[in-house]
């Protein structure tokens, strides 16, 4: 399907600031992935602004490369009908539910985001370490996951 070495992934918190420095950042760095690490494969999440600014910037950067592919991660609907498959495909080129994530419930995201990290050399969060001590949220528990595994990360904002 695609190839870890060539593959990216995004995941953010779910409410961001989404500013023009960070849009421009944001684009610098997804440019120098495809230009000086041939990554021609994004994988991206759902719920969360900057899976939604990192989906417009990579679509805009199709223009000009446009052997990039957008691949859509689902933690939900494990079966999807022709229909959704081919509202998802207006936007992606693919998509899939991964099998770690069947049965997973309310830590399906987690899952999802653990897929995704697996899949991915490089990684690019929007991670703010401002959280209470005692609360982990999604997020963090994706960016030590990536930490654990050695990635190639680029953390924002």
């Amino acid at each position: 399907m695609f190839t870890y070495e060539h593959t990216c992934c995004f995941i953010g918190h779910r409410k961001i600031e989404i500013t023009e420095d960070l849009k421009n950042r944001l684009q610098r760095i997804i440019e120098i992935l495809i230009q000086k690490n041939a990554v021609d494969t994004f994988l991206f999440g759902s719920k969360s602004d900057f899976n939604s600014l990192c989906f417009e910037i990579v679509t805009k950067l199709k223009e000009k490369y446009p052997y990039v592919k957008r691949i859509f991660v689902r933690a939900e609907y494990a079966f999807i009908n022709d229909s959704y498959k081919e509202y998802l495909l207006e936007k992606y080129e693919d998509t899939y539910y991964p099998n770690q994530v069947l049965g997973a419930g309310k830590s399906s995201y987690i899952k999802r985001n653990y897929e995704m990290i697996q899949k991915s050399r490089f990684c690019v969060f929007y991670y703010l370490d401002s959280c209470k001590p005692s609360y982990k949220s999604g997020t963090k528990i994706a960016f030590d996951y990536a930490k654990k595994l050695k990635k190639e990360l680029f953390q924002f904002p």
